[in-house]
């Protein structure tokens, strides 16, 4: 039997290689003569530069940067060669097919998973680490860059990121103002300077349909789970605002920018590199999907077991485990679903999607128990759970 293990992170307490692979270990000791086909998903996030470079045989290096509060952090960045990527997911980059490829994850130096439950403030946090990953990246060969941005720490519409990168800030006495975050937008008079020329294509994984600014806006929905006080909304929203046209206006770009869908993914870091940068948004979990060949090895396998650390409605959305348990669904395989916690709605709905009984869902956290279960004792359950199973 040929068995396809596609897990998301359980987060805060396992990666998805590291879901993978407890699960693998579990079904190698029930039939180790099974085929086991490990393919761990990323959608942008935690993840997303090894799981893609790993997955394109290419390299892993570490660099330092300045964090989202501008300590020192090792952040590991992917290059990979564009002629091993899958040609599908090269359609979806519309890049060249020779040449080299940077792959850049916002989650490894301006996270916020970087950062203490109580540093987390979007007033202070700078996506500056970044943008000294995209210089870096800048300063090789590559024909191009591929940024997730799942994960961030900041909410500061890329600016940190853009002044690493050569952009330059006035205070209102002409002297040039630093390390710039949020707090200290309305200090700056002017924009000075631009991106570097030499800066190779950039290209933003990113599922986030949010715009910039208004209810549905980067400081809306997403601030609250950076730090941000209920009652400091409308003033960062109104930096934001002021900011964004200033940003506009100095790289003559129109100001319906920041109304696009994805422009407020990970605090506005997509608008501000699209503005200054030409940068190009790209669906995350669809380049994911197409990188990894995932359709194919779903025909391949006879059972498909998938999950992450909650299902719920927003696994149903297409991407991540919800999507892989479409696909096997679509093509008739054995589906077993296992979530650190389940939402019942969602499993109803995926269950009467396989009107005959081929999909299994399991929650691995007891009735009243927290769902964030501690690392080891989530890779324990699940390989447990799947011994249970089968």
């Amino acid at each position: 039997m040929r068995v396809l293990l596609a897990f998301d992170k359980f987060k805060h307490a396992l990666g998805a290689a590291e879901a993978c692979a407890a699960v693998a270990a579990a079904l190698r000791d029930l039939a180790p003569t099974d085929e086991i086909d490990e393919a761990p998903l990323t959608d942008g996030g935690e993840g997303f530069a090894e799981i893609l470079t790993r997955a394109a045989g290419g390299k892993l290096l570490r660099r330092q940067v300045l964090g989202p509060r501008f300590a020192p952090v090792e952040a590991g960045y992917g290059e990979v060669e564009l002629e091993k990527i899958p040609a599908a997911a090269r359609a979806r980059l519309d890049v060249s097919d020779h040449g080299r490829l940077v792959i850049l994850e916002m989650a490894q130096a301006s996270g916020l998973d970087l950062l203490a439950p109580a540093a987390r403030d979007p007033w202070l946090t700078s996506s500056y680490g970044t943008g000294q990953l995209l210089g870096h990246a800048a300063d090789t060969s590559a024909r191009a860059v591929l940024l997730g941005v799942g994960g961030s720490a900041t909410n500061d519409l890329g600016l940190g990121a853009l002044e690493a990168v050569g952009l330059e800030f006035r205070g209102a006495d002409g002297a040039p103002l630093t390390r710039v975050t949020p707090a200290r937008f309305g200090d700056i008079l002017r924009l000075a300077g631009e991106t570097w020329p030499h800066l190779p294509d950039l290209r933003i994984a990113c599922d986030v349909a949010n715009p910039l600014t208004g209810p549905n806006g980067a400081t809306a929905i997403f601030g609250p789970q950076k730090g941000l006080a209920r009652e400091d909304f409308p003033r960062l929203e109104r930096a934001v605002g002021t900011m964004a046209k200033k940003l506009c206006a100095h790289f003559d770009q129109p100001r319906t920018l920041m109304m696009e869908k994805g422009a407020g993914a990970a605090g506005g870091i997509a608008f501000g590199l699209s503005v200054a940068c030409a940068a190009r948004l790209t669906p995350g979990f669809a380049l994911v999907s197409d990188w990894l060949r995932l359709d194919e090895r779903v025909r391949a396998a006879n059972l498909v077991i998938t999950g992450e650390g909650r299902f719920d409605a927003g696994s149903l959305a297409g991407k991540g485990p919800g999507a892989v348990a479409a696909l096997a669904l679509r093509h008739g395989k054995k589906l077993i679903v296992l979530a650190g916690a389940v939402d019942e709605p969602a499993a109803a709905a995926l269950r009467a999607q396989a009107t005959d009984g081929r999909a299994q869902i399991h929650a691995l956290s007891q009735p009243g128990e927290p769902e964030e279960i501690s690392h080891p004792a989530t890779a324990a359950r699940l390989a447990a759970k799947i011994k249970e199973i089968l």
